[in-house]
Order: C-alpha cells, then sequence, then structure tokens
C-alpha cells in the first residue's frame, strides 16, 4: 500500500462522524481500567497483609474468597468490566486503529496513580520505558489496522485456535506448578497477556457466529473456553498484583494482550494474506519495541528498585524471605543482564 493510499484511508477515517463517540468511549474506558487496576491492586495487598500470606507464589483459595469481601477489590472489578463494555461499544463506533492506541493510554493514568498513592515518582528510564510500550503497540495495531482484512472463520480454524490455546494453557500452568516457587510477576503478567489474547480472539469468533446464525456446538465450545480462559488470565492477573505494582501489570496486558491476539489472525485466521513483505517487518521491529517496554519497566520501575532495596543483604548471604520486588528484579536480571560499567574512579584511602 502507497504511502498516498494509507493517508487518504486515514484521513477517510478521520470524517467519519462516528468517531466522535468512539474516541470519548475508548479514552472513558482507559480511565476505567486504570483506576480498576489500581484497586484491584490495592485489595490484593489489603488480603495478603490481613492472611499473613504472600501470594507472589499464588493466591489460595482462602485468600480469593477474601477478595471479594474486600470492597476496593469488587469495585477494581467493576471498573474494568465498565472498562470492557467501553472498548466494545467504541469499537462499534470506530475502526481498532483509533480505538486500540487509546486503550494504551492507561498505561500512562495507571503510572500518574501509582506515583501519587505509592509516592515513587516515575525517573526516566521508566518513563522511557512506558514511551517504548505506548510507541510500539500504536505501530503495531496501526499496521494491522491497516492490512487486516475481515474473514470467515470456518470451522477447521476455530478447531486449531482451541488446540492452539489448550496446549499454551498445559504449558503455562505446567510451568507455573513446575517454577512456582521462583516465578515473578513478570511470569504472571505475560501468562495473562497470552491467555487475554486467545480469549479476545474468540471473543470475536463467537460474535461473528451469533451475528450470521451459526450458533453450534463447536461455537458452545468456544464459549465454554472463553470463559475458562478468563477465569486462568484473572487469576494469573490478580496474583501479578501481589508481587508487582500496577502499571506494570497494565503495561504487560496492553503490550501482550494485542500482539498475541494480532498474531492469531495473521498465522491462524489469514487476516493480512494480502500485507506486503514490509508490513510484517514492521510487526517485529513494532512487537520488539513494546516487549523491550515492558522488560525495561520490570527492570527500572521505582517501587521495583526501592523495595528490592528495603532488606539488607549481608555479603555473600541470601535473605530469608525474598519479597516480590526481589524476585521480579532477579528474573528480569537473567533474561536481560545489566551491562557492565567500568569504575575509573580511584579507591578510597584511610587518612
Amino acid at each position: 500500500m502507497a504511502l498516498e493510499e494509507i493517508t487518504d484511508e486515514l484521513v477517510g477515517i478521520f470524517k467519519d462522524p462516528a468517531i466522535l463517540i468512539g474516541i470519548p468511549l475508548a479514552l472513558l474506558g482507559a480511565v476505567f481500567m486504570s483506576f480498576g487496576a489500581q484497586y484491584q491492586h490495592r485489595g490484593v495487598q489489603k488480603v495478603e497483609r490481613l492472611t499473613a500470606v504472600s501470594g507472589n507464589t499464588g493466591l489460595t483459595g482462602g485468600q480469593l474468597v477474601n477478595l471479594l469481601r474486600r470492597p476496593s477489590w469488587v469495585l477494581g472489578t467493576v471498573m474494568l468490566g465498565l472498562a470492557i463494555v467501553c472498548q466494545l461499544a467504541a469499537m462499534s463506533f470506530a475502526p481498532l486503529i483509533i480505538v486500540q492506541p487509546i486503550g494504551a493510554i492507561s498505561l500512562v493514568i495507571t503510572t500518574l496513580l501509582n506515583a501519587r498513592i505509592s509516592g515513587h515518582k516515575p525517573t526516566r528510564r521508566s518513563i522511557t520505558a512506558i514511551a517504548l510500550c505506548v510507541v510500539g503497540i500504536f505501530i503495531f495495531v496501526t499496521i494491522a489496522a491497516l492490512y487486516a482484512t475481515e474473514t470467515a472463520v470456518s470451522d477447521q480454524q476455530l478447531i486449531t485456535v482451541l488446540i492452539i490455546l489448550a496446549v499454551v494453557i498445559v504449558v503455562i500452568g505446567g510451568t507455573w506448578l513446575w517454577l512456582r516457587q521462583r516465578t515473578s510477576a513478570l511470569f504472571y503478567i505475560v501468562a495473562a497477556g497470552v491467555i487475554y489474547g486467545f480469549v479476545a480472539t474468540l471473543a470475536k469468533i463467537v460474535i461473528t457466529r451469533i451475528q450470521y446464525g451459526d450458533f453450534d456446538w463447536l461455537t458452545i465450545i468456544c464459549v465454554i473456553a472463553l470463559v475458562a480462559g478468563t477465569a486462568a488470565g484473572a487469576y494469573f492477573v490478580q496474583t501479578a498484583y501481589a508481587s508487582g505494582p500496577p502499571d506494570l501489570v497494565i503495561a504487560g496486558l496492553t503490550v501482550v494482550d494485542p500482539i498475541v491476539a494480532i498474531v492469531i489472525g495473521l498465522t491462524v485466521l489469514h487476516e493480512a494474506a494480502t500485507a506486503p513483505f514490509g508490513a510484517y517487518i514492521g510487526f517485529v521491529i513494532a512487537g520488539a519495541l513494546a516487549v523491550t517496554g515492558v522488560f525495561q519497566l520490570a527492570r527500572y520501575h521505582p517501587q521495583v528498585v526501592s523495595d528490592s532495596q528495603e532488606i539488607p543483604i549481608a555479603r555473600g548471604s541470601e535473605p530469608a524471605v525474598k519479597t516480590g520486588a526481589i524476585r521480579l528484579t532477579e528474573a528480569v536480571s537473567k533474561v536481560w543482564p545489566e551491562p557492565p560499567v567500568d569504575d575509573e574512579r580511584p579507591p578510597r584511602t584511610r587518612r
């Protein structure tokens, strides 16, 4: 697609009067998502304190029940539900190219809210990481919106999506059971984002089949998988709140979720079969930028850095109990090692 054609398409989109309804709805959804994440995070933290049990390795059944008794968590859940309603309504008025990037604004709002509540002001590195997330996902979704085409989903394609989802859940669940004592917020964030990417795809398939009157046994299985995936993703999100700040959780979800959904659409549903090779290069670059932002935010988030320094560690020893921040810092360090720094300062001499 030539640059002139892309420009004409964008101009045509913004001439649609429905955009004036879709944009405010998308903004309202981003606000609800930001406040909902903050309130849910507060509820999880309170339950951890009341039960005196850390949720870093997974919330227990008793903790999940206690969440329903916390007004802050219930209020956050209601707000997240309203955010979903606003996003779906916005997409009925405005195209994906407009709605999805606006949804990424929730990361910025959540960062400001968390900084105000926790007292940890964003640093230059954390702001750079957030910018990478927003810019990367904006480019990724824009390319997808320009070249994606609506196609009918065959039974074979739906079965393929369900099989891949089953394999993904088994792999994630097995990894969690095997390494749950060493997992961090980053694991739960990525796991939730991957599962929610499949959930978004299944929701789209179910809506399309209902619109065309194709509600058969396969659609029922799709609905069951949709509900199960939503529950599994929600559990990982709540556990992530127990070991990481809310803006880091939102960063992972707003990056991983749409990337996974679009990759499924490209590879399984063939929604961009006519896209040129340059578009796929753009996908890789934009996705790499967004994912890099998540890793950088996990490493340099001021709250993570501050919390990991609260427990003094004697030379040559390990802390008796590692906090979620320490676990997160160690996990990111293994994947994204800190570059060596030459210290040219002369050694101090005792006078």
